[in-house]
């Protein structure tokens, strides 16, 4: 397992300096954010210009980088090419991990499985994997549900955030179920009453959910996903983080 950071929690940066802020925190991995709301890059950046897309994340001062988050708000064969745009992009980066939020509560099952076939087909091509997100309000939020679509559609993985299990709707839910489709991990700390508070303050068991991957012959990343919080130092934040689980593994 190696750890890494996610450009989503410099938002305000811009990606150059983001990248070079995860540096200088001494992680030597990162998740890049290719979303429709991001500062950084977006899935229509990468469709109008997938060269300069590629030189634009290159410039990744020498960090791994182990997946991109992508989040694409266009409908229709729009959605799909801008998917495919970004497997190419992940080709010739040599990203595997492309993590992507599932349906929103409320849409038809087999709707939802039709599309993740679709984009699993699109990424197979490309020698990516897509994993979707577990998120409250989500249909990947469920683990009943999530295990249903990893069976349903081959070779479809999670990207796994223990937090919604401790914070939320869904607090309490056993993820046993779940573990062997991991293909990536989130991870900040939680408690029952606050989605994200500083390190030490939660309940997140950090052993335990390494004892868990390793239980299933993981060796991807442990993404740290910590945004600011008012009146705490954020860097410092995020170097406790890296510090903790490192010491874990």
């Amino acid at each position: 397992m190696i750890v890494a950071a996610t450009t989503t929690s410099f938002p305000d940066f811009s990606l150059n300096d983001a990248l070079q802020r995860i540096a200088d925190l001494e992680y030597t991995a990162v998740e890049i954010a290719i979303t429709d709301d991001s500062g950084h890059i977006t899935p229509a950046d990468v469709c109008r210009d997938r060269n300069e897309a590629h030189a634009i994340v290159r410039k990744s001062h020498r960090l791994e980088l182990t997946s991109f988050d992508v989040g694409i708000g266009a409908t229709g064969d729009e959605h799909y090419k801008q998917f495919e745009e970004i497997c190419e992009l992940a080709r010739i980066c040599k990203v595997v991990t492309l993590n992507v939020p599932s349906a929103e509560l409320g849409t038809p099952f087999n709707e939802e499985v039709e599309h993740l076939r679709r984009l699993v087909t699109i990424a197979d091509d490309y020698g990516a994997k897509v994993c979707i997100r577990n998120q409250s309000g989500r249909q990947a939020s469920d683990p009943d549900t999530i295990k249903l679509l990893c069976d349903y559609v081959d070779n479809l993985g999670l990207a796994f955030d223990p937090s919604i299990y401790i914070c939320g709707p869904d607090a309490g839910k056993d993820t046993d179920k779940v573990q062997p489709y991991v293909g990536h991990v989130y991870l900040r700390d939680t408690n029952a009453s606050d989605f994200q508070v500083k390190v030490g303050q939660g309940e997140v068991d950090y052993g335990k959910v390494i004892a868990q991957l390793a239980a299933e012959d993981y060796r991807r990343a442990l993404c740290v996903d910590v945004v600011e919080m008012p009146g705490i130092e954020h860097s410092a934040e995020m170097r406790k983080m890296r510090l903790l689980l490192e010491s874990l593994l």
